[in-house]
């Protein structure tokens, strides 16, 4: 196949397919947002500027952040929203048809099916929970109550992952046996940042919620929660799941890997944090071996590229990349090398718009979505597995159709975690 007829062919898919830009209509969904941060209300100011939301409310347990975004919302749309602390309450007052939930991690479960429950559809961030046990509750609710759960991954919309995808479908790279996924940042040991009062404004007994309570640190809220584990999963569980997600899409014939395992440490940070700043992780498969790494330090010219996935195939290898695009480098040097700048917009550099257009298309049709949480579970285990895997120092061998690990009994035990009260843990 030649260049120009396959990015003919990836072009006309596109433009027939569910990706296409839609125009604002009369019909507008009665919208609110769960976690008014700064990724919240980069999801938020997309929606409002497709045509098809109403902002009814806006929910955070920092005022300050609150009032801001509120404000904001009140600029743009020219209405007020109305605000509140708990999520509880915006469920039960505003009957909104659509939740944006875009908390720290370990409060995605709970919003999200209290959401499904007061019968809205959910734009979910990633990765959709903090445990195992949490992502069954949450699809199982999800199938039950045939609403559309459309989860934050949103390469799986954007035009060079797309055709990246096409690429490698139509035979080009030739046979996949490895593919490698890594994120490699500079940084280093850092300095513990000493805990304080709470911020005026802040209910930091909420904030913790069902994870442990502990004194409010300023490196943990705002922004700094992904680097510890009692509300999120570290690197692999932050930007890991938008690649391991990209390998089980363009690979899609095998939904889980079999064995997992995992090494890693903090061995260079010595801030305060928790999670590890090395990890490598394998992922069985039947058909290939897929790898996950990262560092948080280190940072140099010496490697062509520090973030994405590499495909090794018996015709070349293709590097998915994010700012840099797709490549193709052959195996065979007489042969040209291709490659595919990146299309992202902005803020920060996503595909934010495509991801609310395909979910507002599947709310319409019926259908479910480009992320559905089915997809979002599978990537997210692959993550929380690892972890896992990292924790217990052994390789977990995962049985797909009972859903847990198998033959490892205090494995299996840290699918889930206590919750503490007065919250109680989501059940399927």
């Amino acid at each position: 196949m030649k260049r120009r007829d396959f990015l003919a062919g990836a072009a006309l898919g596109l433009a027939a397919g569910p990706f296409i830009r839609i125009r604002p209509r009369a019909r507008r969904y009665r919208t609110a947002l769960i976690g008014s941060g700064w990724w919240g209300m980069n999801i938020l100011r997309v929606a409002l500027s497709s045509g098809t939301v109403d902002v009814v409310g806006l929910c955070d347990v920092d005022a300050g952040q609150l009032e801001k975004a509120a404000l904001e919302v009140e600029q743009l749309s020219g209405k007020a929203p109305t605000i509140f602390a708990h999520y509880e309450e915006l469920l039960a007052r505003t009957n909104c048809e659509i939740a944006i939930v875009a908390t720290p991690d370990h409060w995605h479960a709970l919003p999200t099916i209290a959401a499904l429950e007061a019968g809205a559809h959910v734009y979910l961030e990633k990765p959709i929970s903090h445990t195992v046990d949490e992502g069954k509750a949450m699809l199982h609710r999800t199938r039950q109550s045939t609403r559309v759960v459309q989860v934050g991954t949103h390469r799986r919309v954007s035009p060079h992952n797309i055709s990246a995808r096409a690429f490698l479908k139509s035979g080009q790279v030739g046979d996949i046996g490895m593919v490698r996924a890594f994120v490699h940042y500079g940084g280093g040991a850092g300095q513990p940042t000493p805990s304080g009062p709470i911020p005026d404004g802040l209910d930091w007994d909420r904030w913790c919620g069902p994870a442990p309570l502990r004194p409010y640190n300023r490196s943990i809220h705002p922004r700094g929660f992904r680097q510890y584990l009692e509300f999120a999963n570290g690197q692999l569980g932050d930007w890991g799941i938008h690649w391991l997600d990209q390998i089980l899409w363009f690979m899609e014939e095998e939904p889980f890997p079999h064995a997992i395992s995992s090494t890693g440490g903090r061995h260079i940070r010595r801030d305060g944090s928790d999670a590890p700043d090395t990890q490598v992780a394998t992922f069985a498969f039947e058909k290939y071996t897929a790898t996950w790494e990262h560092r948080q330090y280190a940072a140099n010219n010496a490697e062509k590229s520090n973030i994405g996935c590499y495909f090794y195939g018996t015709r070349g290898t293709l590097h998915l990349g994010w700012l840099d695009g797709w490549t193709f480098y052959p195996s065979d040097n007489k042969t040209p090398i291709e490659h595919e700048d990146p299309q992202l917009d902005q803020p920060d550099s996503q595909n934010i718009r495509a991801l609310w257009e395909d979910f507002i298309r599947a709310i319409e049709s019926g259908t479910r979505p480009a992320c559905d949480i089915e997809h979002g579970y599978r990537a997210t285990n692959m993550c929380l597995l690892a972890m896992i895997a990292l924790k217990t120092g052994r390789t977990l061998h995962w049985d797909s159709q009972a859903e847990t690990i198998a033959g490892d009994v205090e494995a299996a035990t840290m699918m889930r975690r206590p919750y503490r009260t007065p919250w109680v843990y989501p059940e399927v």
